[in-house]
């Protein structure tokens, strides 16, 4: 029954209907779809890397900006701490790559962090390692 002015009325349908959508709408809201789960998977793994190593590359294997990046972190800096994750390679890629976008405007690869700090991509860490700044920025 719903109390109105003062007036009991029975229930109908529709305000069952409607009443049963309220509580549905804010059970799903405390259970997030597969969809939001993944993208808070992707956040964490993001911001996790990121805290967790002194260079964080989000990466696709085939793309050769990509490899330029790594190639440069490999001859240069092989005994920095650094993690590389390829977005082609996992499930959760795509949400990973649009977190990135989120976070940092740039919603190419490669995506790299160094120090908790976004350099950009593979002409950014070139234009950096060519004027002596890269070293600067590991090591700090």
């Amino acid at each position: 029954m719903i109390r109105l002015r003062g007036l009991y009325r029975p229930l109908t349908r529709p305000s069952m209907s409607f009443l049963f959508s309220l509580f549905s709408s804010s059970a799903s809201s405390s259970n997030p779809s597969s969809a939001q789960r993944q993208l808070m998977s992707a956040k964490s793994l993001v911001d996790d890397a990121i805290a967790g190593h002194t260079v964080a590359i989000f990466s696709k294997t085939y793309c050769s900006y990509s490899k330029r990046a790594k190639q440069l972190f490999a001859s240069n800096y092989a005994d920095v701490d650094t993690v590389i994750y390829e977005l082609d390679n996992r499930d959760d890629g795509a949400q990973i790559q649009d977190y990135l976008a989120e976070k940092t405007g740039q919603r190419t690869v490669p995506n790299i962090f160094v120090n908790r700090k976004h350099v950009g991509g593979s002409d950014d860490v070139a234009a950096l390692q060519d004027k002596g700044e890269l070293k600067a920025l590991i090591t700090a």
